[in-house]
């Protein structure tokens, strides 16, 4: 065979593995938890129905992340028109960014907690208040009543629409230094908070040094013993291993934080009435799953760390204290917040406790 024709024969072998490399391409990324990056409004496989992307900051052993698995498949159960995606892990991005997307109709859903809202919506600045919200009963009939509609209809001014409140959960302070039982405990002891002026403003009022730092950094922080203690919800104390660097923890409940299912209005609007109400109902159906199974790993996550680390319950006449410690501090934000909305928003509380 002449050399023309090897080369011929070459480039014809090349043109080949490239159509067929070209064909095996189109396998489908997108789905449950994966980088697939499938566009929204776009045609998923399913025939005509449309992709819709769920973006979660937590990570995919987070009950939330369970949660929208549970709306996946409720929805999809009930009609061909979607394709639910679930992406955990801020692998879209973060809560911030996910929203920004909503708000351009470039990602149909997320579901963050309430203090990353504030930048969008400055009155839910009033769930970050501490000592509020005594439980997860009253958490619910204040939510779920009409206090929790106008301010989920607060959310479509910013081209989102809020469909269902979900649960993050109760925060409680843990510390290598001493049990904390009352007020007087808390002073001097420097404690992690996220940079949210209500946090630094509280527990400087309650006498702790409080110091804001980014969750990433903590565990190492308090291993080197930079900051005494830290609050999170008992979940999170446990799967970041903090008990192999803190002694102490305390049931201090001291702020309740929900998380919140938005949908991109943008989108939204493309739906029809029919689609929009399937879609809001298995929000809320979802919604109950989602309760039961974060208090479910709650309360697992509290009785661990009770065998783990030195617990100490916070008396009610305590509590009380505490929270009378910190009303300077819920009137000093509560213009920025909206007054109005705060004293609503306490009205409720103590209406349903």
């Amino acid at each position: 065979m002449t050399k023309k024709k090897w080369l011929l024969l070459l480039l014809s072998l090349t043109m080949v593995i490239s159509v067929l490399a070209a064909c095996g391409s189109s396998e489908d990324t997108g789905g449950t938890g994966s980088d697939g990056d499938a566009s929204q409004g776009e045609e998923s496989g399913n025939g005509d129905a449309m992709v819709l992307r769920i973006s979660l900051g937590i990570n995919n052993h987070h009950p939330l992340y369970e949660s929208a698995l549970h709306f996946k498949e409720l929805l999809e159960e009930k009609t061909d028109d979607f394709v639910v995606e679930v992406y955990h892990s801020a692998q879209i991005g973060d809560d911030r960014v996910a929203t920004e997307m909503l708000q351009m109709g470039d990602l149909a859903i997320t579901i963050p907690s309430t203090s990353p809202l504030v930048n969008f919506v400055p009155e839910y600045g009033v769930f970050d208040l501490p000592f509020m919200i005594p439980s997860e009963e009253v958490a619910d009939a204040v939510l779920d009543g009409p206090f929790g509609d106008k301010m989920l209809a607060l959310l479509e001014e910013q081209d989102l629409i809020g469909l269902a409140w979900y649960e993050n959960g109760f925060r409680n302070l843990t510390n290598s230094v001493r049990p904390v039982e009352k007020v007087e405990d808390l002073k001097g002891l420097v404690i992690r908070t996220m940079e949210n002026q209500i946090h630094l403003d509280a527990w400087s009022e309650l006498g702790a040094n409080p110091t804001p730092m980014s969750f990433a950094e903590l565990f190492t922080a308090m291993q080197q013993g930079t900051v005494d203690g830290q609050e999170n919800p008992y979940p999170t104390i446990e799967l970041e291993g903090y008990p192999e660097v803190q002694d102490y923890i305390s049931d201090t409940n001291h702020v309740y934080t929900p998380f919140v299912f938005l949908f991109s209005k943008p989108i939204w609007d493309t739906l029809s009435p029919e689609q929009q109400e399937l879609i809001r109902e298995t929000a809320l159906e979802a919604r109950l799953f989602n309760r039961e199974r974060t208090r479910e790993v709650a309360e697992q996550s509290k009785e661990k760390l009770k065998e783990l680390m030195t617990f100490t319950e916070i008396s009610d006449e305590e509590r009380a204290r505490f929270r009378e410690a910190v009303m300077p501090v819920i009137d000093k934000h509560a213009d920025n917040i909206s007054r109005d909305i705060v004293e609503e928003f306490m009205a409720e509380i103590e209406k349903h406790s």
